[in-house]
């Protein structure tokens, strides 16, 4: 199995790299291992990872992999110097297994070795090692290599450039090869080769520009005989040409493979053992077949592969593609057997616990029926017992030595004596017990038998083999102190006392085995955590999930900004014509929109969606933490504008809202964390309830038919502003001189207000008549003005022309808004007289002053500046009037750089009115013609189709794709499988998020939970806990606005039902019954 990079896979990895990361900024870098990084490159909608194995691969990868808890020394160092800087290049050092990474125009440099141990070396412009991931000493053909030395170009392979390929060099190699061979004869090595190695691996070292893969490949191709001697093809013309002919062929393909951007790739892979040969159509597909082992990669096809009947190929249309699915499958592949592996092992556990413990019950058992049997054979055999008792009582009594009663036993049994035959030697008088030989029952009559007989016929018996009876005999203990009946009666005891303690045992055995489970689970569990999960491919996310955003249960997306500038992108990139945008009058409250549908922008909104929308901005803002139910409400995308009045400023994610508000009933605070999955386009047909945004039919009956606004019906109307940081419930003044005319539009929503337009403000005909042309220099910007500027900035910026140059006497504006707009700066007061006549009495001179200053002018009279500055500099006075004038001229320059930047500020507060004002007037008159706003250059209005492809719960026979983690007012997940109920706690969002995710993979662990034919809805299916497995909390914890959270398991609900405890719920209402007994109430965390 191919482990790591020839040179040809490292000029074809780096031509790659060159066009696909080049002008990226390095994001971030991790430890995956000890030799393992990743680099995470990143620009706007681009972001790629970067995976280096140091001596073996370099490659792009589109799976996600389990970063170190702490990165190491060498990332620390790396993320110092090459943090957020951009690579400029990327390519390789001659033809050797080295590529170099250039950053800020080779400011910095990393050099990625793939030969040997492998490296990774940091270095600054003139090459001295800044840091490297190995120190490695100097030895035979190694340079040094260490921090503070510099790394050495001039001796890596064909540095200077790749020489020509000539006959004249091709003699040499070939001649180089010839004396190799001889200096290895000679020196007694003997080596086995292929037919053909010899000269294919010659070539390979003296030819170093072509692999062996290449050449071998070339020769094949041109059809040159491999098993030719070095000799021969030097000495014969015709096979030098031959040759030759094969070697360009080889350089061909190289210059072939990295002429385009991408390459293709081929991996070659073999059938595993017992599994079906692979069909036409699998091959074609291009997709890895989970029944093939990988066992090589290149970036061509060669011929002997090709030929190859017992190899199956798989093609890729990008040679990055090709190495990262090589080598992620083998790495899954160690992973899921890992994970195996350990689970194996804790069964093994726990099936010993219950052995051991059917050991023990086993054991008890036995010494039950033992002592049952004993008890019966005394009483079979009460004669001879009381024989046996009597006899060694009789010699105790009589004083004998307990060493020669052993012996007088002894030689009774050889002269057959009946009652000596029974008594087992040694004796333990000590305890005052013999041991007896006792038949059972059953066997007596045999023994009564046997007694009858011959005493010869006996002793054959005995000396040939053991009887029959002595076979089947017990050794019983027998208490000389009580009679054959009570040995008896003690034995039934211990019967007694061993089944007690067998019911005791079994009782405890199912609480050992219970504990023992759980501890086994426990562990399980930390070992799992401590392995990395099996691979899973990188999910693109989709171009709202950068906001807070849900799906209300009318099919509408609703968007609410995180912060300030997500509140401003939201407003100049999404709010469009006939988008209602919801807001509510609390500290720290979401812009909230709802996108209408794009064919028909006229359609009322549902009140439920106008109501979901509300309870999102009133969560995410400071009522949460109160507990304080408060309500929203809403304008159309019309009333909401950047036009400040004239000499004011808005700050990033504040806005004018003209016209009236339409207050929402109070909003309950309560919140859900759900699950929705996306499905294939075939299975997308079966879920056709809600479908919004993907209607072709009216998109085109309505495209040439633009949508004017509704006629005007207030003669005067209240100007308001709000800001989302700090805002007050202010609407007495917004209804005041209203007024209505006759013909005007009806509503098919209660909720949903006449057209407004809180202007009178009438455009010339010649700008109505060229919006188009206007939208054209229209430049919507992707990255959020700057904050508000400082106060006293302002005072000599431009008047905003726009709408407020015709607004009425009866507009105002709230208290809250006048605290966000930036008012000029009050002017200063005229310097009094008064100040002025002290100036000139500070001025004239104090009494002496005079007659002293005219002595002073006497005396020094005569003396000229170069005297002057000579006395100055010997008494020292030079000194403190250099450090004040340095002192003047520093402050200067502050002073100086100040006002400077002040004028900055103010001539880029300046531009951004200006732009504002010039996007606002586009703007309103493209609502007002039904001109739809230019599709942005990430496909925002036109990527609202593929929202139909997410269900919550999804049908039997739907082809699952990718799982989506949101959160969203808990009314809106009435239709998702997994939710989670979620009001204000204690608990951080952060470890409630994990706990939510930890619950639900719990819950898939649980008998009876998991369906595994997917098709009860109710119940959790594989595919859904695959992918549930995949998500991670850091990944999803930012698309919850809350920061102090407590989570509800609910009963009955999908996904979060019935669980209980720390397990959480399971799926459906049969995951719920399964959850436990504390499942069905759900358990508050």
């Amino acid at each position: 199995m191919k482990q790591r990079f020839s040179s040809l896979d490292v000029k074809v990895i780096a031509h790659e790299l060159s066009t696909g990361l080049v002008s990226l900024r390095l994001s971030n870098i991790y430890d995956l291992s000890s030799k393992i990084l990743l680099f995470k490159f990143a620009k706007p909608d681009n972001k790629k990872q970067l995976l280096i194995d140091s001596g073996f691969r370099c490659h792009l990868t589109d799976f996600a992999r389990t970063t170190a808890a702490a990165p190491s020394l060498f990332v620390q160092k790396l993320r110092k110097v090459l943090k957020t800087r951009r690579l400029t290049a990327v390519s390789q050092i001659g033809t050797d297994r080295i590529i170099e990474l250039q950053f800020s125009d080779g400011l910095y440099r990393i050099y990625l070795e793939f030969f040997a141990g492998g490296n990774v070396i940091l270095t600054d412009a003139d090459l001295k090692i800044l840091t490297l991931l190995r120190f490695v000493p100097e030895g035979e053909g190694q340079e040094p290599q260490r921090p503070g030395l510099t790394y050495s170009l001039e001796n890596r392979q064909n540095y200077g450039g790749v020489p020509p390929l000539t006959k004249d060099r091709l003699k040499n190699a070939l001649q180089s090869i010839i004396d190799k061979n001889a200096a290895s004869a000679t020196a007694a090595k003997k080596i086995k080769k292929k037919p053909g190695d010899e000269l294919r691996k010659g070539l390979a070292v003296t030819i170093n520009e072509l692999p062996p893969i290449l050449l071998d490949h070339a020769m094949k191709v041109t059809g040159f005989d491999t098993t030719v001697q070095p000799a021969t093809v030097r000495d014969n013309e015709e096979l030098l040409d031959h040759l030759l002919r094969s070697l360009e062929e080889g350089r061909k393909l190289v210059e072939a493979i990295t002429s385009s951007e991408t390459c293709k790739g081929y991996i070659f892979a073999k059938k595993r053992p017992g599994a079906e040969p692979p069909s036409e159509e699998t091959q074609e597909s291009q997709q890895p077949r989970k029944d093939l082992l990988y066992d090589d990669f290149h970036p061509f096809l060669p011929r002997q592969f090709e030929e190859d009947p017992g190899s199956t190929v798989l093609s890729f249309d990008s040679f990055g593609k090709t190495v990262d699915e090589f080598f992620s499958s083998i790495e899954g592949q160690k992973l899921e057997s890992r994970l195996t592996e350990r689970e194996a092992a804790a069964k093994r556990k726990l099936e010993a616990a219950r052995a051991d413990q059917e050991k023990r019950i086993e054991g008890l058992q036995a010494v039950q029926t033992l002592n049952v049997r004993k008890a019966s054979a005394i009483e079979a055999n009460v004669e001879r017992v009381q024989e046996a008792m009597d006899a060694v009582n009789g010699l105790i009594a009589q004083g004998m030595d307990w060493e020669d009663i052993g012996k007088l036993i002894d030689r009774e049994k050889r002269l057959n004596n009946p009652v000596a035959a029974i008594v087992a030697l040694p004796l333990k008088l000590h305890e005052n017990t013999i041991t007896l030989l006792l038949g059972e029952a059953e066997n007596d009559e045999e023994d009564e038998q046997s007694d009858t007989d011959s005493s010869d016929s006996e002793d054959d018996d005995d000396d040939t083999s053991p009887s029959s009876s002595q076979d089947t005999r017990l050794h019983v203990d027998i208490n000389l102190g009580i009679s054959p009946f009570g040995n008896a009666r003690d034995y039934y005891d211990e019967r007694k006392v061993a089944a007690v303690k067998e019911q005791k045992t079994i009782q405890q055995s199912q609480i050992a085995i219970k504990s023992a489970s759980q501890k086994i689970e426990a562990e399980l569990k930390k070992g799992l955590k401590t392995e990395k999960p099996t691979l899973q491919p990188i999910r693109r996310q989709m171009w709202f999930e950068k906001f807070l955003w849900f799906l209300s249960t009318d099919g509408y997306l609703v968007l609410g900004g995180k912060d300030l500038q997500q509140n401003e992108l939201l407003y100049r990139k999404y709010l469009k014509k006939g988008d209602i945008y919801v807001h509510a009058d609390l500290h720290g409250a979401a812009s909230v929109i709802i996108k209408n549908i794009p064919h028909d922008p006229d359609a009322p909104i549902p009140p439920s969606t106008l109501s979901q929308a509300g309870s999102l901005s009133v969560c995410s803002s400071s009522a949460w933490d109160s507990k304080a139910s408060m309500s929203a409400w809403w304008v159309t995308a019309d009333q909401v504008s950047k036009a400040a009045p004239t000499g004011e400023f808005l700050p990033a994610g504040s806005f004018m809202v003209r016209g009236k508000k339409n207050f929402l009933p109070a909003s309950q605070l309560v919140m859900g964390f759900a699950l929705l999955f996306r499905v294939s386009e075939e299975s997308k047909g079966k879920h056709v309830k809600h479908r919004l945004y993907e209607t072709p039919g009216r998109a085109e009956g309505q495209q040439n038919t633009p949508a004017t606004l509704g006629d005007s019906t207030a003669a005067a109307d209240a100007s308001t502003s709000q800001d989302n940081e700090n805002e007050k419930l202010d609407d007495s003044e917004s209804d005041e001189g209203a007024t209505e005319e006759d013909d005007f539009k009806p509503r098919a929503n209660p909720l949903q207000p006449l057209d407004d337009d809180g202007d009178d403000e009438h455009l010339d005909p010649e700008k109505e008549a060229e919006p188009s042309e206007q939208m054209d220099q229209l430049t919507i910007a992707d990255e959020v003005p700057p904050p508000d500027l400082p106060e006293e900035e302002d005072q000599d910026q431009d008047q905003e022309p726009g709408d407020e140059a015709t607004e009425d006497n009866n507009d105002t504006v709230t208290e809250a808004d006048t605290t966000t707009l930036t008012a000029s700066s009050a002017q200063k007061p005229p310097p009094s007289t008064q100040s002025t006549q002290s100036s000139k009495k500070a001025q004239q001179p104090k009494r002496g002053q005079r007659g002293k200053a005219k002595k002073i002018a006497n005396k020094y009279k005569d003396q000229d500046d170069d005297d002057r500055e000579a006395i100055e500099a010997l008494i020292g006075s030079a000194a403190g009037r250099q450090r004040a004038e340095a002192e003047a001229q520093a402050k200067a320059d502050r002073e100086a750089a100040l006002a400077l930047a002040a004028e900055r500020r103010r001539a880029q507060k300046a531009r951004l009115q200006r732009e504002t004002a010039e996007h606002e007037e586009v703007r309103r008159v493209m609502l007002e013609e039904g001109i739809e706003v230019p599709e942005d250059t990430d496909g925002s209005s036109s990527s609202l189709g593929p929202l139909d492809s997410l269900v919550g719960n999804p049908l039997p026979g739907d082809e699952i794709l990718e799982v989506i983690a949101f959160c969203a007012p808990y009314a809106a997940l009435g239709k998702c499988k997994y939710k989670v109920k979620l009001q204000p706690g204690n608990q951080k969002k952060g470890k409630a998020v994990k706990e939510i995710l930890e619950g639900w993979k719990a819950v898939s662990s649980r008998k009876g939970v998991l369906d595994e034919m997917a098709q009860d809805r109710e119940r959790m299916w594989p595919r859904e806990v695959e992918l549930l497995k995949a998500v991670k909390g850091e990944d999803v914890v930012g698309g919850v606005p809350m920061r102090g959270v407590k989570v509800l398991w609910t009963g009955g609900g999908g996904g979060g039902g019935g669980g209980g405890g720390s397990g959480g719920g399971g799926a459906g209402k049969k995951g719920g019954q399964k959850g436990g007994s504390k499942g069905g109430k759900g358990k508050k965390k």
